[in-house]
């Protein structure tokens, strides 16, 4: 029992350094009770791609990428080497891609599994390497179509200005510039003239309006001093007393207006100085021999 003490110390510091190297590869991702199998892919560009990252199946995480060595001097510079589970069996038509891992930029793995084609396919063995590609990922795919569109808008500018300096060249244009000049310079003295007209004749214009106002002042105030009531006054006595002039019957209007017998007498005098006036022109000769003063009966007297 002399080194029971020292034992006990052996069997911790081994139980510590297990648990530390378990915990780093639990830590690291790498399930260590499960055999993986390693694959191999050849990329030109990893595009931020790292060791620890996740490696995927149809979305369903498999294995990790467990080693990134390059080379640049060849053209395929980086060996990406993957580890998944033993029990996922990969036929020759299956694919190493390299995809988008998420919207913050991260990359990850994805190993395309074609379904139903192992019973008639060679089997990648352990070791092997598989075919890859690049999946754009979806700020990739934006910047691109960004880009092609800001190269369409561009294009489309270029030949906007194009046809903008074709348009100045023409001669139509120079015509109708040199017509909008002249209109301009008519309008500048058209303006010119009437702020001539303005400050010539306007003050004048405005002064006489000024006394026109003033006179109708002075009428309107007259019209106001007038004893309005009065005059009405008056015609409205007038009236009643040209009324009862003619509605009295016994003065001389009514009589004449009233009296039918003298209306139809009247009347008869004038039909009657008609058709003497009538009969002294269609028979003058048989009124010559008759004189105002009486020369019938010095006729008489002679014979």
């Amino acid at each position: 029992m002399k080194y029971a003490r020292e034992i006990k110390v052996a069997i911790l510091v081994i139980l510590c350094g297990c648990l530390v190297y378990f915990g780093l590869y639990f830590l690291k991702g790498v399930n260590i009770f499960t055999q993986e199998y390693q694959y191999i892919g050849l990329f030109e560009n990893v595009a931020g791609l790292t060791e620890q990252a996740p490696v995927y199946v149809r979305g369903y995480k498999v294995g990790q990428v467990d080693r990134i060595q390059y080379d640049f001097t060849k053209s395929q510079a980086f060996t990406v080497t993957i580890s998944i589970h033993k029990d996922i069996v990969l036929s020759d038509s299956a694919q190493m891609r390299l995809v988008d891992d998420g919207l913050l930029g991260g990359k990850a793995i994805e190993v395309v599994v074609p379904a139903g084609e192992l019973a008639h396919s060679t089997i990648y063995a352990s070791g092997d390497t598989l075919p890859t590609t690049i999946v754009p990922g979806l700020l990739t795919s934006l910047q691109e179509g960004l880009i092609a569109k800001v190269d369409d808008a561009i294009s489309n500018i270029d030949a906007l200005v194009v046809k903008v300096n074709q348009q100045i060249g023409d001669s139509s244009l120079q015509q109708t510039l040199s017509n909008v000049e002249h209109m301009s310079a008519d309008l500048s003295a058209s303006a010119r003239d009437i702020k001539k007209v303005a400050h010539d004749q306007l003050p004048g214009m405005v002064s006489n309006a000024d006394s026109l106002l003033a006179d109708a002042k002075v009428v309107v105030r007259d019209i106001q001093d007038a004893n309005l009531s009065g005059t009405v006054a008056r015609i409205d006595l007038t009236l009643d007393t040209v009324q009862s002039i003619l509605t009295q019957k016994d003065g001389t209007l009514g009589l004449l207006l009233n009296d039918k017998q003298l209306y139809q007498h009247v009347d008869s005098t004038i039909v009657s100085l008609d058709h003497l006036v009538v009969d002294l022109k269609a028979n003058p000769k048989r009124y010559v021999h008759f004189s105002l003063f009486g020369g019938k009966d010095k006729e008489k007297k002679s014979k």
